[in-house]
């Protein structure tokens, strides 16, 4: 299955510049936005400032800080001419024949050459440091949104998740306790039940996460996705209407994990950037 390509533009000195990612580590961003600052031929712009030796010799440490499967040996034959006015640096053999990974080539409508955030900031640095600055503002106001919106996300439901999980919790109480029942062995019922969700979920129960997880701090919720929290709490949602329904646990499972599977798999599919914006609180 392909990887998902999430892409973005970053808007700086009136020229847009594409930027993308299939990883959410990794950004790439594209050197011939960059080089059309300064010339209507980007392509010859570009490859001119990778004939540079210190240039390569850039790439290279990159590469060799970053990438454990660069070819050293070979990158020593490939620097060997660099600076020559013969020299000519083919980023196909840079990718292919040693394995690089800070440069990429895209063919089609969004195409061109495309560099890591690293690569290209000092590509732009090279094209003009002024314009470099416009184009690290305006990546900082993208990473900034973006960590707003997830930050966003990630509060709300995680605040979801808490009102299910009282609200599983008083199921749980309602139709599974008796008054009967010894404080342990009520006890024993709750933890049994809260952890079930998680187990059909995560693949683990909380004290099985905690006891693998020592040097962390908080809970498995904590840590856990966006996609996972809202997932829990719907089948926290749901367990509680089938505990109502005095459905046995092993078919309520049996039930959560095909919901569990339907949701994780309909969310995956979402791009957020697609759905509809929450509104500025400053404009409102």
């Amino acid at each position: 299955m392909a990887k998902a390509i999430k892409k973005d533009t970053i808007h700086a000195g009136g020229i847009d510049i594409g930027i993308y990612t299939t990883d959410f580590k990794n950004e790439y961003i594209s050197l011939t936005d960059i080089a059309k600052y300064r010339s209507i031929q980007p392509s010859i712009t570009i490859h001119n400032w990778l004939r540079g030796r210190d240039v390569v010799e850039f790439l290279g440490l990159w590469e060799s800080l970053h990438n454990p499967e660069f070819k050293l040996i070979e990158f020593d034959k490939f620097k060997k001419d660099a600076g020559t006015n013969a020299y000519v640096f083919s980023i196909k053999d840079w990718t292919e024949n040693l394995g690089a990974i800070g440069l990429k080539s895209k063919s089609g409508r969004y195409g061109g050459i495309y560099a890591h955030i690293d690569i290209a900031f000092e590509f732009a640095s090279w094209i003009s440091p002024e314009f470099k600055l416009y184009i690290i503002k305006d990546y900082q106001r993208l990473k900034y949104d973006e960590n707003s919106r997830l930050s966003l996300s990630w509060n709300l439901n995680r605040e979801v998740a808490k009102l299910n999980y009282r609200i599983h919790t008083d199921a749980i109480q309602e139709h599974l306790t008796v008054p009967e029942l010894t404080q342990s062995q009520k006890s024993f019922i709750y933890a049994n039940e809260a952890d079930m969700p998680k187990d059909v979920l995560i693949g683990k129960t909380a004290r099985e996460w905690k006891s693998e997880n020592t040097n962390k701090k908080g809970n498995m919720r904590d840590y856990a996705s966006i996609h996972q929290l809202l997932v829990l709490a719907n089948m926290e949602s749901y367990n509680a209407i089938l505990i109502g329904q005095g459905i046995s646990q092993p078919e309520r499972m049996e039930k959560l994990h095909d919901l569990a599977a339907r949701q994780l798999n309909v969310l995956d599919s979402v791009n957020l950037d697609d759905l509809p914006q929450l509104p500025d609180s400053k404009k409102v």
